[in-house]
């Protein structure tokens, strides 16, 4: 004689239904990793669908198809960038403060997050062809400059800031000066040793990549006080 199973034993055997969006989330993360590790044309979606319980249909289904995951997965990669950029509430502070804050941010967010990194690396192998075609990154980016100008002029203002200084260029050279400490980390590490790598090193390169830019939108007369300051 068969026996029919009870609802309860039916009900304790179902996987529980997860919630679209944190599906959507999972993907985007676990497809982060994987097309930061191998590329465009090495990640697999058969292996973001298995690390993530989906399947690839359901994948597909949500991104149209691998390049879609792709630039959704750069576009998430630098949301998360400016949005811990729109939480440090710079304008808040006084103006050295801010700045110091803005560059500490920016290096520490990228050592701690080298998925980002390898993301822009391999878009730049792409020659930035997804990039062109994400109207949400252009937006994402605009207000990182428009914060970086804010905190300028009223530090110019204040007569702590020197004169003709170009927040595009400055956001250049905070990136320039983050980027490469995780862009360049292995080979770096390889040729030099290790020990800016350290936990120990790495909070004084945060530390010093913050002075060198302090030092370099100062006027003359306020780098001494900021040195007695530190001191």
């Amino acid at each position: 004689m068969t026996k029919v199973a009870s609802s309860s034993t039916i009900s304790a055997t179902r996987q529980p239904k997860r919630d679209p969006e944190g599906v959507r989330r999972d993907i985007l993360s676990v497809a982060m990793d994987e097309f930061s590790q191998n590329g465009l044309s090495g990640a697999r979606i058969d292996e973001i669908a298995a690390r993530t319980r989906t399947s690839k249909r359901m994948i597909y289904y949500y991104y149209g198809d691998k390049e879609g995951l792709y630039q959704q997965a750069l576009e998430k990669a630098y949301a998360n960038v400016r949005g811990g950029e729109s939480e440090l509430e710079l304008d808040d502070m006084e103006p050295r403060a801010a700045l110091e804050k803005l560059c500490r941010f920016t290096f520490d967010h990228h050592r701690r997050n080298p998925a980002f990194i390898r993301m822009v690396m391999i878009e730049n192998v792409h020659h930035g062809r997804h990039m062109q075609a994400s109207e949400t990154i252009r937006q994402l980016n605009r207000p990182a400059i428009g914060a970086l100008e804010n905190v300028l002029a009223r530090g110019q203002s204040q007569g702590i800031f020197r004169e003709g200084i170009e927040a595009l260029e400055l956001h250049w050279q905070i990136s320039a000066l983050s980027f490469f400490n995780v862009s360049n980390a292995a080979t770096f590490s390889f040729i030099f040793g290790d020990s800016l790598f350290t936990e120990n090193g790495q909070e004084a390169l945060s530390k010093h990549v913050a002075d060198m830019v302090l030092r370099y939108v100062l006027r003359v007369d306020h780098i001494g006080a900021t040195e007695k300051s530190d001191g």
